[in-house]
């Protein structure tokens, strides 16, 4: 089975949950137009990585403008009890593709916030939410951290989907999670665009013997809106300057890494390529070591089938 994939590496309309999701809604019309089956989008594309505040946060103190623009970021972000999820579920439906999306998700049942990605059918609307199990550094500030019920993984009809988000994949046991659930398809939406994410994305590929989809955002300081200048007055003009990649499962790059610009990484992918790659080196089949070893995840889901 082959499926085209696109990974979009672009800018929010920052803190502007509407008008970010209208350009959601014109990027996925564009790609599906070029016969793209799932389509993914960045680490907090909605409504956007706020990259550079602090929020007014020091230890022993918070300030009333810090807490003013946490009330503005949660304002923004994703509610899916809300039109939110249905508006997405129908962009998905109406242009008959999967969606996997990189948003900042607020909840009725508490007042903090979660790193979230959405995977939603085009056939049975959302499928899944990986909430990040932890946020890096001050990313905690802003953040809670969930439990293992994240640990999410989809059998599609475009293959099994799994993933983490940002730092996540350097925790062994987390990749492994989902591994064990035979990902076929990983994703990772992220902030970081180092040079070395493109090794990490390379060793996830090798490693789980599975497609990789590294994805992240293009993002300038001058993007930012004007109201926020101040706060971003000591970054530099590039804040982020993406690295975008998809892998195959032998570690070669398809596509990217793309830096220092907008864009969107198109591949069609060859699910027939992961069995290959599984002649001499399978992580939880052949070359595991079951007598020796045992993973137990606390409380992750079986994978759910579309």
């Amino acid at each position: 089975m082959k499926v085209k994939v696109a990974v979009v590496q672009e800018s929010p309309v920052f803190f502007d949950k509407e008008k970010t999701l209208q350009k959601l809604e014109k990027i996925v019309r564009e790609q599906t137009q070029k016969g793209c089956g799932l389509i993914v989008f960045p680490e907090s594309f909605v409504p956007g990585y706020p990259r550079g505040f602090d929020f007014g946060a020091k230890i022993g103190s918070r300030s009333d403008e810090g807490r003013q623009l946490y009330a503005d970021y949660a304002a923004n972000s994703i509610d899916l009890e809300s039109e939110d999820l249905s508006r997405l579920e129908k962009l998905a439906a109406a242009q008959n593709t999967y969606l996997v999306i990189g948003v900042t998700e607020k909840q009725h049942t508490n007042g903090s916030l979660y790193c979230s990605m959405l995977y939603i059918s085009p056939k049975e609307g959302l499928l899944g939410v990986h909430r990040k199990i932890k946020p890096t550094g001050t990313e905690r500030l802003i953040w809670a951290e969930a439990d293992g019920e994240s640990l999410v993984t989809v059998d599609t009809k475009i293959g099994k989907l799994g993933g983490l988000i940002c730092w996540e994949n350097y925790m062994p046991m987390a990749r492994m999670s989902m591994y064990q659930k035979g990902v076929e398809i990983y994703i990772a939406p992220t902030a970081d665009s180092r040079e070395e994410w493109t090794a990490t994305m390379k060793h996830i590929a090798l490693e789980g013997r599975c497609f990789v989809l590294g994805c992240n955002q293009y993002y300038t300081k001058s993007m930012y809106p004007e109201k926020y200048a101040d706060a971003v007055k000591n970054e530099p003009e590039h804040m982020c300057a993406g690295g975008s990649i998809i892998v195959s499962p032998l570690g070669k790059v398809i596509a990217g890494p793309l830096f220092n610009e907008a864009g969107v990484l198109i591949a069609e992918l060859d699910l027939e390529d992961v069995s290959k790659s599984k002649l001499d080196f399978d992580v939880i089949g052949h070359y595991a070591r079951n007598d020796i070893f045992e993973l137990n995840v606390n409380k992750q889901p079986a994978i759910k089938k579309e």
